[in-house]
């Protein structure tokens, strides 16, 4: 039988396994991203050398073991420390507000992890473009689900790969439709699809160069940038300004109120360049949006 690769890795901080993969987690029916019931985190991804399944999970003694499966598993392997938050560096970070220094103060475990790929995390940020989270979700279900292959190995029944590049071109307009991808979404995902292999650039970049790279993708602004940079080479000043969601829980956590992006981005000055680390600990914290605000309203293109 053919050896199975394995890595043993253990993490010289507190980590928070779960905390760390949240942000790469698109809903509980997330096909590229499970945890079973043994604990293990499974995650799926296309790297340089084909398409890959990693499964992590935490020993009693601190160590994280790690096995791959399929073409890009040494690759998936190579990059644990770093998916697991090991390139991240918060020692110049400062609280400068109460509810920050609590909230770090209960996440001791939480770092910023670095996927250092960029497609398989910039084509769920498309399709969360100005869409209700429950659409996007349903979209990207749809989508890995018809055009993402299988995951190797013996991951969980339903898993699969993101489609790469070369299967989002393929996709013929009618079968965007079915899976609820509106015009302006598909033309930024096939723009994207067509330079896939230079954008993997930006991750080498990294912050604001990196982000700067993103964007001369038609359709691609600095919401989507930020989202994948967050991800992709965990940026720790990328805020997603834009967001439905984010100035909201700034705002109530900081200031007990609404505010919208420029008052966000004036709170957040004290924390630059390490922006986003502070949204982080706020979202680790349970800071939500309040029930009571607006919704945005869900549509379905599969009818229209």
């Amino acid at each position: 039988m053919k050896n199975v690769p394995e890595r043993t890795w253990r993490p010289p901080f507190p980590l928070d396994l779960a905390a760390v993969l949240a942000p790469l987690q698109r809903g509980r029916g997330d096909p590229c991203l499970r945890r079973d019931e043994g604990g293990v985190a499974w995650l799926t991804g296309n790297t340089p050398d084909g398409a890959g399944t990693l499964a992590v999970h935490r020993r009693a003694g601190g160590e994280v073991r790690a096995t791959a499966w399929g073409r890009g598993a040494d690759f998936l392997l190579e990059w644990l420390p770093a998916l697991l938050g090991a390139a991240d560096d918060d020692s110049g970070f400062v609280a400068h507000h109460e509810a920050v220094a609590r909230a770090r103060h209960g996440a001791p475990g939480l770092r910023l992890g670095a996927t250092g790929r960029v497609w398989d995390v910039l084509v769920p940020a498309v399709l969360e473009q100005k869409v209700t989270g429950y659409e996007a979700r349903r979209s990207w279900r749809e989508l890995c689900r018809r055009f993402g292959e299988p995951a190797p190995g013996p991951a969980p029944d339903g898993m699969r790969v993101p489609p790469t590049p070369v299967a989002v071109r393929s996709i013929v307009d009618w079968k965007w439709h079915k899976a609820g991808v509106d015009l302006t979404r598909r033309r930024t995902l096939i723009a994207a699809a067509r330079v896939a292999h230079r954008l993997e650039r930006a991750a080498v970049l990294g912050g604001a160069d990196g982000r700067l790279l993103l964007r001369n993708v038609p359709g691609v602004g600095p919401w989507t940038a930020a989202e994948v940079a967050q991800r992709a080479w965990g940026d720790p000043d990328a805020v997603s300004v834009g967001d439905f969601h984010v100035p909201a829980v700034v705002g109530h956590a900081l200031l007990g109120r609404e505010l919208d992006d420029a008052g966000m981005l004036a709170e957040l000055a004290p924390y630059t360049p390490q922006r986003q680390r502070a949204v982080r600990y706020l979202e680790a914290a349970g800071f939500s949006r309040p029930r009571s605000g607006p919704r945005q309203a869900v549509r379905d293109y599969r009818a229209m």
